[in-house]
């Protein structure tokens, strides 16, 4: 097996043995009542160090094993598909041998608030793609429903250990995250969030070479072939880590994280699985890439808009530059993302090898919570993603919940339009303030539908070229319109 990574150092094994290790891990298991969280990510890292806690504990007496070791993996639910089979199986099989042979482990898969995935945030709300400078999905997909795991033992047993596969050796950062942290004559430190959380990391002074080393030599406990592991890093190079801070990196070249990731400049781990013979990933891989082009600082104005989501200003550059801040994805814009994202849907079940299940790429309660956005914050009366996913699924109406959050349809909106354009009113200023009437209207106390309005009003309803005529003078005047995308 090649060496994946690009660490030196002296082997760990030169100065312990695996008895060595073994012991501590069952001296700190021994130490208190304390249960344990097992962040597993589904790589190397994380596997090792289950691997390790697995045999340790098992050849405790049945009578020492008195508290749970929960073993939990945050799923974005965008996750890169091979991987995702491969930890959800791995859980499995956790859950099952560990029952087979009384084991104090159970296995979780923990998933985003429904309000926090990727869909519902990038074509709901419209936050454009991720980047470095604005990620916003670490702390929403995969750092929050595992707190949120851990807040409940906690609130459960009153304290817990959390254990990480995390290694000084992956980078100068993360060495000096987990020395700040470090507790003084103890191999537990603390959790940088939570006070009644402590971090364990059995295989923090270990390098790459001893990672590999040990999987592929030591047979894995739950009936998994390591050699299975190997092959997947073959194919894409490494993993996204178990994450419980924003310091801690999140995924950088070719990692094993989310398909939709634009916060690389590319992804060379689902191009080598093409490039092995995953064809059906190419839809998948087209997505991402044209998710990652509308963060071409040239082409921003054509699919964000110019003024901001939740208070509807308009921000101008001050860090050295002159014009205005692109914000969130244009609402028509957002409409072709989900027509887009359908269609992959479609392309990438209709390539897949016949024993394969289908695939979801964007689940039924997202497409429900990204309509009651729409008809909330947009003021969408034509209520579009019925619409859009009948379009694309062939007729597929699915069971669409009945609700009361507007009487207005396309008639309606049609003949607003008339009347606005007519007097020469913005129609969506209009539309916000009959929406904001209507979901007041029947309440017993209105005081608030006060506030409501002068936020309405509030907002920048001045025409784009008029806002940018404005900021950047008019002889510099780039009108933002969004040309639509190719089907």
């Amino acid at each position: 097996m090649a060496n994946t990574g690009q660490e030196k150092g002296d082997s760990v094994f030169d100065r312990r043995d695996l008895t060595d290790i073994h012991d501590e891990i069952r001296e700190v298991y021994l130490a208190d009542s304390r249960p344990w969280v097992i962040g597993y990510s589904g790589g190397k890292d994380s596997t090792t160090a289950l691997q390790l806690i697995w045999y340790a504990i098992s050849d405790l007496p049945e009578e020492q094993q008195n508290k749970p070791v929960y073993v939990i993996s945050s799923d974005t639910l965008v996750e890169t598909p091979k991987i995702v089979n491969h930890i959800v199986s791995t859980l499995e099989n956790v859950n099952e041998f560990a029952d087979k042979n009384d084991l104090p482990f159970e296995a979780h898969k923990v998933t985003p608030q429904i309000e926090d995935t990727f869909w519902v945030n990038l074509i709901g709300r419209g936050y454009p793609a991720p980047n470095q400078n604005f990620r916003w999905c670490t702390e929403r997909m995969k750092i929050d429903p595992a707190d949120n795991f851990i807040k409940e033992k906690v609130s459960e047993h009153g304290e817990v250990v959390v254990i990480l596969g995390a290694r000084k050796a992956e980078s100068a950062t993360r060495k000096q995250v987990m020395d700040l942290h470090g507790i003084d004559g103890s191999v537990l430190s603390r959790h940088s969030k939570f006070a009644n959380a402590f971090v364990y990391t059995p295989i923090e002074d270990w390098i790459v070479d001893d990672v590999w080393s040990y999987l592929l030599q030591v047979d894995c406990p739950w009936g998994k072939n390591n050699r299975d592991l190997a092959a997947l890093y073959q194919e894409a190079d490494d993993e996204c880590p178990m994450v419980i801070d924003t310091k801690t990196p999140s995924c950088g070249n070719s990692r094993f994280g989310c398909w939709t990731c634009t916060v690389v400049s590319e992804d060379k781990a689902m191009q080598n699985m093409i490039d092995e013979g995953e064809d059906w990933m190419e839809s998948l891989l087209e997505f991402r890439d044209f998710l990652k082009m509308t963060q071409d600082p040239e082409k921003k104005p054509q699919y964000r808009e110019v003024k901001g989501r939740r208070h509807g200003q308009v921000r101008e550059k001050t860090n050295g530059g002159d014009g205005i801040i692109p914000r969130a994805y244009k609402f028509e814009f957002r409409k072709d993302l989900l027509e887009r994202l359908l269609r992959t849907q479609k392309k990438v079940n209709e390539k897949l090898p016949e024993d394969e299940e289908d695939m979801v790429l964007i689940r039924k309660e997202e497409l429900r919570e990204i309509r009651r956005l729409w008809r909330e914050e947009q003021s969408d009366w034509e209520d579009s993603v019925p619409k859009i996913y009948r379009n694309v699924m062939d007729g597929d109406t699915m069971d669409w919940i009945h609700d009361d959050l507007g009487t207005f349809g396309e008639d309606e909106a049609e003949l607003l339009k008339e009347i606005c354009e007519e007097h020469d009113v913005p129609r969506e200023l209009v539309q916000r303030l009959l929406d904001t009437e209507f979901q007041h209207y029947g309440m017993k106390r209105r005081a608030s539908i006060y506030n409501e309005l002068e936020k309405v009003l509030k907002e920048d309803w001045r025409p784009t070229e008029e806002i940018i005529a404005e900021i950047e003078g008019e002889d510099r005047v780039e009108v933002w319109e969004y040309p639509g995308i190719e089907k």
